[in-house]
């Protein structure tokens, strides 16, 4: 991974990089580094290898701008099998989001079968071409992952599937953990599912990651399932997988943004 993390450490306030700059706006940060950032102290503070972190919701109601910013977390519900966690992003002591996590004790998979869906029938990464990112979000912004898709990704029409990785750390010095690439990888279901081909028109407000077991491989797949929006509301979702199987699920909301003059 290339050495220029999305976030520096000093103190206990993190200090964004150029390359958390978002799409929307060339002077404040992506909302995906924020839900990384989120998840990562919740799973540093109060994580524990015998827990899955099987949600965590996201509410983002600022766009900060390139100032340090402060994570304050605290234990909402501590229980035998259970264990539920609040956080929130603080920037010059101005609240831009929060988020809340809960925890689950693993234990032994009950007999019996459930119904599930199909297995996901999208070739594993390695079979796909690398991809340049849509002309439309070119410019002098770019991605900060890397996709891998059959020609349905952002902005095109019908159902999209994307295998999306990380290229670099989310905090210098840490490694990237299972959890939180899923953590920074989420808040692509908005685009993925809530664009067509004029585009992305709707700007996400927040984010629900479920998770029934961590990814074990580098590429995340997002599989859309779910689009539906009026008066400019809108809700989307993915399935989520890693090479050797689905990991869960990721629902975003969002507002349609507004047009110059209104």
């Amino acid at each position: 991974m290339p050495e220029d993390a999305f976030f520096s450490v000093e103190g206990d306030r993190y200090i964004p990089n150029r390359v958390c700059r978002g799409p929307w706006d060339p002077n404040s940060l992506h909302g995906r580094v924020i839900a990384g950032l989120l998840g990562a102290e919740m799973e540093r503070l109060h994580g524990a290898p015998d827990l899955q972190f099987s949600r965590m919701t996201v509410d983002l109601w600022r766009l900060p701008t390139f100032v340090p910013i402060e994570v304050r977390t605290n234990v909402v519900r501590e229980g035998g099998r259970i264990r539920v966690v609040d956080a929130e992003c603080f920037a010059e002591g101005v609240s831009i989001g929060r988020a809340s996590g809960m925890l689950l004790r693993r234990g032994e998979e009950p007999e019996g079968e459930v119904w599930r869906p199909e297995p996901w029938d999208m070739p594993l990464p390695d079979a796909i071409p690398a991809e340049e990112f849509p002309a439309q979000l070119q410019g002098d912004w770019k991605p900060m992952w890397e996709t891998r898709s059959l020609g349905r990704a952002f902005g095109a029409a019908g159902r999209k599937r994307v295998w999306m990785r990380e290229v670099r750390a989310l905090i210098e010095g840490r490694e990237l953990t299972p959890f939180q690439r899923v953590a920074l990888a989420c808040d692509f279901t908005s685009p993925l599912a809530n664009s067509g081909p004029n585009g992305l028109a709707y700007i996400n407000v927040d984010i629900t990651l479920y998770l029934h077991r961590l990814p074990v491989t580098e590429w995340v797949g997002f599989d859309v399932t779910d689009h539906g929006s009026a008066e400019g509301v809108c809700v989307g979702e993915c399935r989520l997988y890693d090479e050797q199987g689905p990991i869960g699920q990721s629902l975003v909301a969002g507002l349609a943004q507004r047009r110059r003059g209104r």
